[in-house]
């Protein structure tokens, strides 16, 4: 008979250090380049063709078996209510704070997933597309707080998922633009029945807003929150914001040109306002508080390497 140590704290998940973790990869071939890698990667993060390996590989083989076991027993049921198979898309869905690096490890995972054999056709899918246009967000206020969950037309979200989740043969989400800061009108991403869809997002652990109410994650299969200590988001967000001043914000047609032009000192305190007075209330009141809604979590270090992994036990 098993015993529990009772010095040990009880836990829904089991605790996987790096090492450990990266052993899993053994016997698992690296299917991407390093011009691949460095392409996925995005503005501020360290990924590289070890942390693939170590890390994202055995995850997205993991992924992979959860979703082909979901599908065989999505056929099982079908088969024991005599009818067709009606198995439809894994859902995962990707939380974490704004510059985690949530964004490239969602787009990492959709590419490793698609080349293992039972996920061959995976979609992604950014909750951006669901903030309400900058016109209904000023009418309401609310400019001040994009990216927090009242910003969101949540309503809108659960219903693309679930049609995504019963099978419709193709399903629309509106297209948002980094560089024009706004919903794009007449623009889509458009799902057509996949074999895995990948929802990231800010706040896609949210728990219901009312009691009787659906949550975006109910719809989910798998989740996934990207954690580090908030000294660490702070800084990454303030370099991803120095960065994109030299780069994309200095496109004349960039909502944000007009930090262009900006110092290093006044780009650092601009930055720091925005964190202090948005990003960081956002984290702490509403995006840190899903982190154990999640079925798994990625704990990164300073140099956004994962250290280790808490995957909930079954």
């Amino acid at each position: 008979m098993t015993t529990v140590d009772p010095t040990l704290p009880l836990s829904p998940y089991r605790e996987i250090g790096r090492a450990e973790w990266a052993r899993l990869a053994a016997g698992l071939d690296q299917p991407l380049t390093e011009t691949e890698v460095v392409e996925l990667r995005g503005i501020g993060d360290r990924l590289d063709l070890t942390e693939v390996r170590e890390v994202y590989l055995p995850l997205s083989r993991l992924l992979s078996l959860y979703a082909t076991s979901t599908k065989k027993l999505g056929a099982a049921t079908s088969s024991f209510l005599q009818e067709d198979d009606t198995t439809t898309p894994f859902v995962v869905g990707v939380a974490g704070s704004v510059a985690v690096g949530k964004s490239t490890i969602a787009r990492l995972l959709r590419e490793l997933m698609s080349r293992w054999p039972g996920t061959p056709r995976v979609e992604l899918v950014t909750t951006d597309g669901f903030l309400y246009p900058n016109a209904e967000l000023e009418r309401r206020g609310l400019m001040d707080r994009k990216g927090f969950p009242e910003s969101y037309d949540r309503r809108s979200l659960i219903q693309f998922l679930t049609e995504v989740k019963s099978g419709a043969p193709e399903v629309r989400a509106p297209f948002y633009s980094h560089m024009r800061y706004d919903i794009v009108p007449d623009a889509h991403v458009v799902v057509r029945r996949p074999d895995v869809v990948i929802v990231e997002g800010l706040n896609v652990l949210q728990p219901p807003a009312a009691p009787n109410d659906v949550a975006v994650s109910d719809l989910f299969d798998f989740s996934i929150f990207v954690d580090a200590d908030t000294a660490h988001i702070e800084k990454w967000y303030v370099d991803r914001f120095l960065a994109l001043r030299q780069g994309a914000f200095s496109n004349p047609s960039s909502y944000f040109n007009v930090f262009a032009h900006l110092t290093d000192a006044e780009a650092i305190t601009t930055a720091l306002g925005y964190w202090n007075e948005i990003n960081m209330p956002n984290l702490v009141e509403n995006v840190m508080p899903t982190k154990h809604r999640a079925r798994l979590v990625l704990n990164k270090g300073a140099d956004h390497a994962v250290e280790s992994v808490l995957l909930r036990k079954l």
